[in-house]
């Protein structure tokens, strides 16, 4: 599969050099954001970035980690999630995979289908369709909340 500019995220010459094509700057700032979101193995939101940057000693407001979100939403580099009302979190644009997310605690599993997502191109053209974007999201208990909610419920007969 062909590399994307999202492939390259951890890269702030190449992110650089597509900000200048949008008429934006590459920023310390800027800089600073992609490596903590390249470098993050999770689901971040606004709030955990800034705390991330605060770590390294680094000051950076977050109406300026806000505006960088969008920049780079916009771009393609990062695919915003709504799970709930209260966040918004971001990942790295990469293959197709699905979200599973426990409604008890937040957390947020990954699960990537062995079809590459082929599955729901074949639904959206058996519908007629012509698939521009897919996002699917499963919303329910993961096992050890799942597991702490039948334990109360035990208690409570």
């Amino acid at each position: 599969m062909p590399k994307t500019l999202a492939d390259h995220l951890g890269e702030p010459e190449v992110v650089g050099e597509a900000l200048r094509r949008e008429g934006k700057r590459m920023t310390p700032q800027r800089a600073l954001l992609l490596q903590i979101i390249a470098e993050a193995e999770d689901h971040l939101d606004a709030e955990e970035i800034h705390r991330r940057a605060s770590a390294q000693g680094v000051r950076i407001s977050l109406s300026t980690i806000y505006r960088t979100l969008s920049v780079l939403s916009e771009m393609g580099l990062l695919r915003e999630l709504h799970f709930d009302e209260e966040h918004h979190h971001y990942e790295r644009t990469t293959d197709e995979h699905y979200h599973l997310y426990c409604l008890e605690c937040g957390e947020i599993h990954e699960y990537w289908p062995p079809d590459g997502g082929k599955h729901l191109r074949q639904i959206a053209q058996e519908c007629g369709f012509d698939l521009v974007s897919a996002r699917v999201e499963i919303r329910g208990f993961c096992e050890e909340c799942k597991a702490k909610l039948q334990q109360q419920a035990d208690q409570q007969e």
